[in-house]
């Protein structure tokens, strides 16, 4: 059975295409000698964190409800491991929220579906 098509805008296309080279930049972050210093695990923690906003802008893409919510999760979960090592970064809160916003005003016309 085929799904509904629904058309994406252009700022979420913006968005979209934003957050895909923000992963993609940020990710060889997580192989940094600086992380491995912090715990053991905070590199496959990054990592996972990584993958799963990756698969959060993909859900996004394709105009799916839980992209925006694993998003939300996703944000939130990075900016509680931020703050406990004390590594905050106001530019990614900011670019971050900014992403929340703008796709929860098109959260209703995506499909709630999977």
């Amino acid at each position: 059975m085929q799904g509904v098509q629904i058309k994406r805008s252009k700022i979420l296309t913006v968005v979209c295409i934003i957050g895909f080279i923000w992963v993609v930049i940020s990710l060889p972050g997580v192989f940094a000698p600086s992380v491995k210093k912090i715990n053991d695990w905070m590199p496959a923690l990054l990592g996972a964190i990584r993958a799963s906003m990756f698969i959060s802008f993909i859900g996004v893409w394709f105009m799916k409800q839980w992209g925006v919510r694993l998003f939300i999760i996703t944000f939130f979960l990075k900016e509680m491991i931020f703050v406990f090592i004390n590594d905050t970064n106001y530019f990614s809160i900011i670019l971050s929220l900014f992403f929340i916003v703008t796709m929860l005003v098109y959260y209703r016309r995506m499909d709630p579906n999977l």
